[in-house]
């Protein structure tokens, strides 16, 4: 079976048992771009990967970003390379993962990480990295943020927002860190945003 067979078969799987326990009403999805995106959210829990992917539905499949040590964890591991999930190593420069990012990003995927790269209670608790800006800025893809609650509600609705994608072009032939760091910041306004208060 291919990536996305497996991603299909076990979204099918997983989807009815979550969306019990934590059902959603997505907003937005008609900002959903065509032909592969950076999909960047906020993250304040361990089932925001699965709220994600179920935001985009099972038509625009996700080739997530994970922390290495998600992938070494036996069964879960193997679960996530067979949908597609690529670990990265946390507080360095990992190469590997950002080749393949790139390599995916250029093919049409949709490629998900979370900015703040950790989970986090409050907003005013993050802070973002700046790879999701590198990566758009390099591939030209279109950046699709999305909100999900901080504070999910079991067996009630959990509302989650996409916001209009954005685009990370530099002025200049190459992009510099201030214009990383002044993306990153906008990303993350437009994230939360297009969530708080409603």
């Amino acid at each position: 079976m291919t990536t996305k067979q497996w991603y299909g078969l076990i979204y099918s799987i997983i989807r009815p048992f979550v969306g019990l326990y934590y059902p959603i009403k997505v907003i937005g999805r008609e900002n959903i771009p065509e032909g592969g995106a950076l999909v960047c959210a906020n993250h304040s829990s361990a089932v925001d990967p699965l709220l994600m992917a179920f935001a985009l539905t099972k038509k625009h499949p996700i080739c997530a970003m994970a922390k290495e040590s998600l992938m070494k964890i036996p069964v879960i591991g193997k679960i996530l390379e067979l949908v597609g999930t690529f670990g990265v190593k946390r507080g360095a420069s990992d190469i590997h993962a950002v080749k393949y990012a790139l390599q995916q990003l250029k093919a049409g995927e949709y490629v998900a990480l979370f900015p703040e790269g950790t989970r986090i209670k409050s907003r005013e608790e993050g802070e973002p990295k700046t790879g999701a800006a590198m990566l758009a800025s390099r591939t030209g893809v279109p950046v699709l943020p999305i909100y999900i609650p901080m504070k999910k509600k079991v067996l009630r609705l959990n509302r989650i927002y996409i916001g209009e994608p954005m685009y990370m072009k530099p002025e200049g032939k190459r992009a510099t860190t201030q214009d990383y760091e002044r993306w990153t910041a906008e990303l993350m306004d437009r994230i939360y945003d297009c969530g708080d208060g409603k």
